[in-house]
């Protein structure tokens, strides 16, 4: 009988690629609160809001250098959490224009629930990243 071989352990990634990697949940969370306590939605805050758009730039800027680490799960998870949201709040937009307008009266539902997925990625994905844990994408 063979065994399969365990896995290393993905090697340390550097500590300033860690703070960089709560920096961009930072940001990610900063536009959250935006939506939440000013007159933007928290989907729209998230996905056309300036710190979240930093957040994703610097995502694909630094992604490479997470590589072989546990943060490439982060960065993943931060990345997919942003187009992913787009994508819904996308299918959003096309309910209420093939239902000619009607779709305003519930668009709200979806939108909500796309709100509350944002809020939880970003915290689900930083705690995890305060854990040191990587992200099961």
């Amino acid at each position: 009988m063979t065994h399969a071989p365990i896995p290393s352990p993905s090697p340390a990634p550097p500590e300033p690629l860690v703070t960089w990697t709560h920096a961009i949940y930072a940001l990610h969370a900063t536009s959250l609160v935006i939506g939440i306590l000013g007159t933007a939605t928290v989907v729209g805050a998230f996905l056309i809001g300036w710190p979240s758009i930093i957040a994703v730039i610097l995502n694909y800027v630094k992604r490479g250098e997470t590589r072989g680490t546990w943060l490439a799960s982060h960065f993943r998870w931060q990345i997919r959490t942003f187009w992913f949201g787009l994508l819904w709040a996308g299918l959003c937009v096309l309910l209420v224009i093939v239902t000619l307008g009607v779709g305003l009266l519930i668009v709200w539902i979806p939108l909500g629930l796309v709100g509350i997925w944002f809020i939880y990625r970003v915290a689900k994905g930083w705690i995890r990243l305060k854990d040191r844990q990587p992200m099961y994408v």
